[in-house]
């Protein structure tokens, strides 16, 4: 059932009945298999000379500045990440941005035991956990493996999903269960395993990874499109929410990405693609990992609640 390419479609014309353009399918991150592994500087005011048999007076004091909120989160380097879907695709990428950038990383895989035992070999230290992101029971304990390898969950990714090609009224109930298990409940399993301990420490990020499919509708994937949108509702409420607790929560949405999950796509089917994108190219799962890292430091501390789309100008 888990197929994991997808078909692009477009309808951007708004004039006249026009026949529905097919594209070659899209890639989504697949179902995540996871694997273990200044001092401030006083200045005095000089005094001027007092007359005789005259007291001096006290010499003026430069009123000191306002002291600056401190952010209760760590530095980079003492920070840890937690990414679904971390073996393959955009997960892997962001799994090497964020090691790059000095966090310490788990990633969950699903069933690739292979790709998450290359990755930790690539990336020495990172701790890689078999996880079924659609149960709450694995959910469950893949998270307490994590948080007692690393310490504590400073940033989750939520980036674990799957996606199907299929006509709507050829989805069966189990069919549309299972990408709602995956693609959304998913999130909210490691949502609620997470936040406990950011709130504590007044501190935390969530990142959830949808698709533009998730903000426009996808013909003939309309329980993909279902679950996407539905994640950004999530992130929408969920920042609203936990914002007074020191927590961001944010929203990417990839367009198309050019992964190991378009290996099977001709040269002509991606210069198709690239042609219907703005920009004239399909976008790297690297782009996709630099904005989360992003996303996830200091720097973005006043940003919560938006959805960012990385897919080139297809979708604005």
């Amino acid at each position: 059932m888990d197929n994991d390419e997808f078909e692009l479609t477009f309808d951007l014309a708004d004039a006249g009945p026009k026949k529905e353009q097919r594209r070659p399918t899209l890639p989504e991150p697949e179902e995540a298999a996871v694997a273990a592994p200044p001092v401030q500087e006083t200045r005095e005011t000089p005094v001027s000379a007092a007359p005789e048999n005259t007291p001096a007076s006290e010499p003026e004091r430069e009123p000191e500045p306002a002291a600056e909120p401190q952010s209760t989160a760590p530095a980079a380097k003492d920070r840890t990440v937690l990414i679904s879907g971390g073996d393959r695709g955009i997960g892997a990428a962001a799994a090497r941005a964020f090691y790059a950038a000095g966090y310490r990383v788990a990633v969950f895989y699903h069933t690739n035991a292979e790709a998450a035992a290359a990755l930790q070999k690539e990336l020495p230290g990172v701790l890689a956990v078999q996880c079924d992101v659609a149960s709450r029971a694995s959910c469950e304990l893949a998270f307490r493996a994590a948080e007692q390898a690393l310490g504590r969950v400073d940033v989750l990714v939520s980036n674990a999903g799957i996606a199907q090609q299929k006509l709507f009224t050829d989805i069966t109930p189990d069919e549309w269960q299972h990408m709602l298990d995956v693609n959304l409940t998913g999130a909210f399993h490691l949502c609620q395993l997470a936040l406990p301990g950011m709130i504590r420490r007044k501190a935390g990020r969530i990142l959830t990874v949808s698709s533009m499919w998730g903000q426009t509708g996808g013909s003939c994937e309309v329980h993909y499109s279902a679950a996407k949108a539905g994640l950004i509702g999530l992130t929408k409420a969920l920042a609203k929410e936990e914002g007074p607790s020191g927590i961001t929560v944010n929203c990417v949405a990839p367009g198309v990405i050019d992964t190991d999950m378009m290996a099977a796509f001709t040269a002509e089917d991606k210069a198709a693609l690239a042609e219907e994108t703005p920009v004239g190219r399909l976008g790297s799962a690297d782009e996709v990992a630099k904005l989360l890292v992003f996303l996830a430091g200091e720097d973005a501390g006043y940003i919560t609640g938006q959805v960012f789309g990385v897919n080139g100008g297809l979708v604005i």
